[in-house]
């Protein structure tokens, strides 16, 4: 085999690829069911989600949020004098919680006999999997691909540039910058003008849609647009970036045409957020059987059916690698699912309603349909919508402008989707996805006692 040494070792029920939420999950899942397992990362435990994403993201948020809550505290009864906050204090924190969280996951790998192999895994066959660098060969009855994405980066000229960087290397900025420019109004780039402006840091965002968040509920992308514009944040929606350039100051300008019209905007850093690309980068051995070598791909993105296998019988893959909705709860549930079709056993999980949560300040939550995708689809519905001014632990808490909003069918008044943009939408949103996924009406979630004052009591009001 061209010189590498191949160590065969014991044969494997599963082999995972990726030990992201996706990969972890499902290969506890495998475990727990009496599969000999292997869990293979190249990386860290707990994938980008933990490393590079979710977690080390809403721990930047959590501090934000509060920094800018209490900045603003004086009306409230609290007053606070230098109030500053410590980036690098900010970094050992975050890094602390994934520290924390990732030694649990490997407390899980253990607890339920899953191997774990450092390394960097490649498909040789589908029965096969070798793992470099020190050559080893792998044997096995299935493989899961769970490599899930990295950050996609157009080919704007100057993006190479220093100062220009993605949410990998932002998430370790240890030193605020005193302006950031915001390639990209979606999920990612929303959430760290959130972060940066509540820390004190001039932001500008640009967005080549007409609307930032635009795959939303219209009136999400509005009220977040008005909030974020009251707390400094210049926002430009249908603006194309043209180039990217460095300043004679030090600092970068980025150029670009709004609706036609071109302007500019300057920044010590500018963050890329025009969304991720599959990470398919070596797991491919250079010596793999044809089948594997032609596997079914598009965009770069592995193709599979609805049992998650790939065109390669035995091989099978999940989450981002894939394509599709890119989160970490909906690559968990489809391992879950993967392992279930591997043993012959009908899903467990109901992946038609993938709840879509934005951790923005107020917080968005969604799940089902909006009203204007069930009007184009030709349904018939009725939605009720309830504003959050009325609720009574949003105004004691100073929450901003918010509301709930349900779509219902018109003839059962079966809930088919929601969104809320409020304080606690995230934890609140999995009610309405149990809702979609048990049939529930509207007359149902109204039956239900919402203890008061909460924020959860809102919900009960806009079924009603």
């Amino acid at each position: 085999m061209k010189g590498i040494e191949l160590i065969m070792a014991d044969r494997y029920d599963l082999i995972v690829i990726g030990a992201g939420p996706g990969g972890y999950e499902a290969a506890i899942e495998a475990a727990k069911s009496g599969m000999k397992t292997a869990l293979i990362e190249r990386r860290e435990l707990g994938g980008t989600c933990l490393n590079r994403g979710c977690i080390p993201t809403k721990t930047l948020l959590h501090t934000a949020e509060l920094y800018r809550e209490v900045r603003g505290a004086s009306t409230i009864g609290l007053e606070a004098e230098n109030l500053r906050c410590n980036m690098a204090q900010l970094q050992a924190r975050k890094n602390a919680v994934v520290e924390q969280l990732r030694g649990g996951i490997a407390s899980l790998m253990k607890a339920n006999k899953v191997t774990v192999i450092q390394g960097s895994a490649s498909i040789v066959d589908s029965g096969r999997v070798r793992i470099e660098p020190e050559g080893t060969e792998l044997e096995t009855e299935h493989i899961l691909i769970a490599t899930g994405s990295t950050p996609a980066v157009p080919p704007i000229p100057g993006a190479d540039l220093p100062g220009v960087v993605t949410s990998d290397e932002l998430l370790d900025c240890d030193a605020l910058p005193q302006s950031l420019v915001i390639i990209g109004g979606g999920v990612i780039g929303m959430e760290f003008a959130s972060v940066f402006s509540a820390l004190g840091c001039r932001v500008t965002v640009i967005e080549a849609l007409e609307r930032i968040l635009a795959n939303m509920d219209k009136e999400i992308s509005q009220n977040l647009k008005m909030i974020m514009k009251k707390r400094g944040v210049d926002i430009h929606a249908s603006a194309m970036v043209q180039e990217i350039a460095a300043d004679p100051e030090g600092g970068l300008t980025c150029r670009y045409a709004e609706k036609d019209k071109p302007a500019q905007a300057q920044g010590g850093l500018v963050l890329i957020a025009t969304g991720r690309r599959a990470c398919t980068e070596g797991l491919f051995a250079a010596d793999a059987s044809e089948a594997v070598t032609s596997m079914a791909m598009e965009r770069g993105r592995i193709q599979v059916n609805g049992r998650f296998e790939t065109s390669v019988p035995g091989i099978y893959a999940i989450g981002d690698v894939t394509g599709g909705i890119q989160l970490a709860h909906a690559a968990t549930a489809q391992g879950r699912n993967a392992v279930a079709a591997m043993a012959g056993k009908e899903p467990s999980i109901d992946l038609s309603v993938i709840p879509g949560c934005v951790y923005t300040d107020p917080e968005i939550g969604c799940a089902g349909i909006t009203a204007d995708e069930a009007k184009a689809a030709g349904l018939e519905i009725i939605s009720r919508k309830y504003v959050m001014g009325a609720n009574g632990k949003s105004v004691l808490s100073g929450q901003e402008r918010g509301f709930i909003k349900i779509v219902a069918a018109s003839d059962t008044h079966r809930i088919l989707g929601a969104q809320m943009m409020c304080a606690r939408a995230t934890d609140m949103i999995s009610q309405f996805s149990a809702a979609i996924v048990n049939g529930l009406t509207l007359e149902d979630l109204a039956r239900v006692v919402f203890p008061h004052p909460t924020f959860s009591e809102a919900i009960g009001e806009a079924a009603r």
